[in-house]
């Protein structure tokens, strides 16, 4: 009988173990995790396609509690990458950073079978939260 009892305690904890492995590893199965845009000035209906926060330090907070709760899970802590998404350190600063970020956070990428490597985060979290996210990754930025 305890060798009965043990094999279906061993079966049941191996189904639990596979279970909460694929659940971890599933990468774009996340739910994106809210923003409070509280202090920042509102951006509007238009998407912008510059930075209105740049260098401003409320955006810098909100952005880092922001990326820590959204992004950090795939792109690093402090936005180091450990591999498996890019190292948003290196993204360029200024308009040109701008335009790559907002594109890849708005819509997300997919590789060509139809994989998600980043969801598409547009209308799950708002458009200051976005450029909040943005004005933390410039503070972060290291040259290549």
């Amino acid at each position: 009988m305890p060798i009965r009892l043990f094999a279906a305690a061993f079966a049941v904890a191996s189904v639990l173990f596979v279970f909460t492995v694929v659940e971890v590893s599933a990468h774009g199965d996340v739910t994106p995790q809210p923003v409070d845009t509280t202090g920042l000035d509102p951006v509007g209906e238009d998407w912008r396609k510059q930075n209105p926060y740049r260098e401003n330090a409320k955006a810098i907070e909100i952005g880092t509690s922001g990326y820590n709760q959204n992004c950090a899970r795939c792109h690093g802590l402090e936005a180091i990458s450990g591999g498996l998404a890019p190292d948003l350190r290196l993204l360029d600063k200024g308009d040109a950073g701008d335009e790559w970020f907002m594109e890849r956070i708005r819509h997300g990428a997919k590789k060509p079978d139809g994989t998600t490597m980043m969801p598409a985060f547009e209308g799950l979290i708002s458009q200051e939260a976005m450029w909040a996210i943005r004005t933390y990754l410039e503070s972060k930025y290291t040259p290549q």
